[in-house]
């Protein structure tokens, strides 16, 4: 699938390439990961070329400058911006001492917005994240703010990051009931080694009909395919400061090289269309520090999976979700279908009532 086979995002008519680009390594300022702009210029340019029409930042990627670069290359490139989705997101605090320098609260968002329209050198976002929940404002208080700035014409979709699952189903409720703007989309950690979002998050956006635009999908590059046992890794700007792979990781690190070998693909492709595999619209969020990462993870778009090796990638990778997810799987089927088969899915009967004749 080439990056301008297009996909809907969520409920709404914007079309986006099934892969993004994420630009949190554009930028190698003091305490970033990233790289050099003339680096960053090629990886974006390599993207674009290709298709591609999805770009995401933030404002506090590289302490503003990922936003800059960006507004560089496009402010060089007249036409170039109106034909690429480009997306940000505010919460970051980039000003010390300021209690209301970031955040959710209304002053803070038009703030925020401000800031990132002028690196940007745009007049407006296609898309704006809330890029982590800000317990500290109303909720109702961050949805109005940001239909405001929508009917301003500043923005034109909304999307959460980073976001409880209740927090979320209340600000879509509120948006519907209100004739507010709606979310389209939910931005999340989600990989083989990071599952726990299917959950609650990953079902309510299937139920709701917003789309997954997962972060860190290759989990700190341990799915890329340079992470094997007892092999140094040197090329990881990430290891250094969250460790390396557990001997449970490396179980589906080890399973996902062999489901790679038997397809001829890269663990990273492999990873990339499990992922894209998933229940609804999941476009993967895919970064690089080199144009040759960049490649690699776009191979991701050529590979197809059977069913047989998607199964046996989940059931290598299946998460331990919290409660009250267990209740509601196999428990749920047993008590409620009494060992018949409902809409495909089978159940056996509640153990006591094969013990027992007993009706009351």
């Amino acid at each position: 699938m080439p990056l301008d086979h297009y996909v809907t995002l969520g409920r709404s008519g914007l079309r986006v390439s099934p892969f993004a680009l994420g630009a949190m390594t554009f930028g190698d300022d003091p305490g970033s990961a990233g790289c050099d702009v003339e680096e960053s210029e090629k990886i974006l340019a390599a993207y674009l070329d290709r298709g591609g029409n999805f770009v995401d930042t933030a404002n506090f990627y590289s302490n503003g400058h990922s936003e800059k670069i960006l507004g560089d290359y496009f402010a060089a490139r007249p036409g170039l911006r109106s034909h690429t989705v480009v997306a940000s997101k505010f919460f970051g605090n980039m000003h010390p001492g300021d209690p209301n320098g970031g955040g959710a609260g209304r002053g803070a968002i038009i703030a925020q917005l401000h800031e990132s329209l002028r690196r940007l050198q745009t007049d407006y976002l296609d898309l704006y994240w809330l890029h982590n929940w800000d317990r500290n404002t109303p909720v109702d208080e961050t949805m109005r703010t940001l239909d405001d700035l929508v009917r301003a014409g500043k923005i034109r979709y909304i999307g959460f990051s980073n976001t409880p699952a209740w927090v979320i189903a209340q600000a879509q409720t509120m948006a519907l009931l209100r004739g507010w703007t709606p979310l389209i989309a939910l931005q999340v950690e989600y990989s083989l080694l990071a599952r726990t979002v299917e959950g609650e998050i990953a079902p309510l956006a299937l139920d709701q009909g917003l789309a997954l635009t997962p972060w860190s999908p290759l989990k700190n590059g341990f799915l890329s395919g340079k992470y094997r046992r007892g092999a140094e890794v040197t090329d990881s700007a990430r290891t250094s400061y969250v460790g390396g792979p557990s001997e449970e990781d490396y179980r589906v690190i080890d399973t996902l090289a062999e489901v790679a070998d038997s397809v001829g693909a890269p663990s990273a492709a492999v990873a990339l269309a499990w992922l894209r595999a998933r229940p609804g619209t999941v476009v993967p969020i895919v970064g690089a520090r080199r144009v040759g990462h960049l490649e690699s993870n776009l191979a991701g778009l050529d590979v197809t999976l059977a069913p047989e090796q998607i199964k046996i990638l989940d059931e290598v990778s299946a998460p331990t979700l919290g409660y009250p997810a267990a209740v509601n799987g196999e428990t749920r089927a047993m008590l409620q279908f009494a060992g018949t088969t409902v809409d495909g899915e089978p159940s056996i009967v509640y153990p006591p009532l094969l013990q027992s004749s007993v009706r009351y």
